[in-house]
């Protein structure tokens, strides 16, 4: 039987139109494998659509939407890249909400290509050391945070990484760190 880790693990993902549909799907497969349920939210009810290297791809249906989720009932989130998706989500008063309230709790924050935006935008990356892909390395700086041009950076409770070809090394980051918070928790009897 292959084992669960993250059985009973909640992950919002969070996503609009314009997201970079290997950023979601990969680490969605990896988390559900490891036993986490994933729950999509956006904007807005419905589908939202994917893209390829900014050519459309795909639907997705949403869970939630930020106005029906509550971030104290989600163990850690996703932030896919995608430009068009980043881009709107850093606009979302929302979806700013959720990630300060999940960063306050010490949770933890898988973001990969542009989706750190949000966290820009959320007044978070202060002090923080972070990769994002290569063209937002000054919105990172200017941030007050620390860029680096490598795979996979963790600092605390973030996991971070550039681009699609950094998704093997994005996912087993994400997991490891995912696992660690949810071992810790238990051991501090929050189940």
């Amino acid at each position: 039987m292959k084992q669960r880790p993250l059985a009973g693990y909640r992950v919002a993902i969070l996503a609009t139109d314009g997201f970079e549909e290997s950023e979601m799907t990969e680490p969605r497969k990896a988390l559900r494998e490891a036993g986490a349920q994933t729950v999509l939210i956006a904007p807005r009810a419905g589908r939202i659509e994917a893209v390829r290297h900014g050519a459309k791809s795909g639907k997705y249906e949403v869970d939630l939407t930020f106005d029906q989720a509550n971030p104290t009932n989600f163990d850690a989130a996703l932030l896919p890249g995608g430009v068009l998706n980043a881009d709107a989500l850093r606009a979302e008063e929302r979806a700013k909400d959720f990630v300060r309230n999940l960063d306050q709790a010490g949770k933890p924050v898988a973001s990969i290509c542009h989706g750190p935006w949000l966290l820009v935008s959320a007044g978070l990356v202060r002090g923080r050391t972070l990769t994002t892909y290569h063209t937002i390395q000054d919105d990172i700086k200017n941030a007050g945070g620390r860029w680096l041009d490598c795979e996979v950076v963790l600092d605390r409770n973030w996991v971070t990484s550039r681009q699609p070809s950094d998704l093997p090394a994005f996912d087993r980051a994400m997991l490891a760190l995912f696992a660690d918070r949810k071992a810790h928790r238990i051991v501090a009897g929050r189940g």
